[in-house]
């Protein structure tokens, strides 16, 4: 996944003592000038180097990350703030290398003593540049904290997504027709873990997803960050399976499972809806596309077939000269 390898940031403190010590070794291996001007560059370089790692370490979100992972993102983190966190910290790497040349050469140009005074006034510098950036660095990896354990799904895999209210047979479905029984992965907001299952129809791998904490309940229920990360699952969807339980057996009347169903269509408006009604062995008291009962297994392969036809997926070929 994209986000999970991101390091951690440091904190204004940490860059500055590292930078500091690093300086103090460096000037005790030399004498006079060389000295000064070996502690500075030390000191310059390494919080140039280390801020500037901050930035280049996340992806450019405009051309690297997908629109999936890109809604998700700005979801839980809010992106516009994000970046320009990263472009704070990117000025700072660029002050630093500044204030570095600034400095060289005034110890160039002077005896020890005024060296050293030109060497500390450098580093205050350097220390104050840091510290203005401390609010950045924080919200850079309280970002990267939130976003490493974002679910790993594939965006370029065709994808059915499985929806409807709890208890309506979802998580089975997805786990009898996949080879990854019980495979979860976890959003930052809710409190279930998504179901994240594969299988193979023609040598084409499909990735099938069952985002509880957000479609198995009304628009008007879900909060501003549950609603955009719908808005992500709509990137990702290349057919959306809505479940239905006549039987009422889930805790939720038909009707409003219906309402739902009319919700879903409408937010999925370009991608195939189809719904089947589970549990059949016990009620069928539902106009649906298909009735299937997991529980017995009837029909199961019949709607995961209807699935893959809708979906119609045609892998991009090389490019045959």
């Amino acid at each position: 996944m994209i986000f999970e390898d991101l390091p951690t940031t440091p904190t204004s403190e940490e860059l500055i003592d590292k930078a500091f010590s690093r300086a103090a070794r460096a000037g005790r291996a030399q004498r006079g000038l060389e000295a000064q001007q070996s502690m500075l560059q030390t000191a310059a370089n390494i919080i140039s180097d280390n801020l500037e790692n901050v930035v280049t370490a996340w992806p450019d979100f405009e051309y690297d990350v997908d629109p999936f992972y890109y809604e998700l993102a700005d979801a839980i983190v809010d992106v516009d703030a994000l970046r320009q966190s990263l472009s704070e910290v990117m000025w700072a790497s660029r002050k630093a290398r500044e204030i570095h040349e600034e400095y060289q050469s005034k110890l160039r140009k002077t005896d020890v003593d005024t060296a050293r005074k030109h060497r500390k006034q450098a580093f205050a510098r350097l220390a104050d540049i840091v510290e203005q950036i401390d609010d950045h660095l924080l919200y850079i990896n309280e970002a990267r904290n939130d976003l490493r354990d974002l679910p790993d799904i594939d965006p370029d895999e065709p994808t059915i997504v499985v929806a409807g209210y709890p208890n309506v047979g979802k998580s089975s479905f997805v786990n009898d027709v996949t080879r990854a029984r019980g495979e979860t992965a976890s959003y930052p907001f809710t409190t279930k873990g998504v179901g994240v299952g594969h299988f193979e129809r023609d040598h084409l791998r499909y990735q099938i997803v069952d985002t509880p904490g957000l479609l198995d309940r009304p628009p008007a229920e879900r909060n501003e960050i549950e609603s955009q990360a719908v808005s992500a699952v709509e990137h990702l969807a290349d057919c959306v399976l809505v479940l239905l339980d006549p039987s009422g057996e889930c805790g939720y009347p038909l009707e409003s499972q219906l309402e739902l169903r009319d919700d879903i269509e409408v937010q999925f408006e370009d991608v195939p809806v189809i719904t089947v009604a589970n549990k059949a062995d016990r009620s069928r008291d539902v106009e649906a596309a298909y009735y299937m009962s997991v529980e017995t297994g009837e029909n199961v392969d019949e709607v995961l077939e209807a699935a893959v036809e809708a979906i119609d997926y045609e892998p991009e070929l090389p490019f045959e000269g």
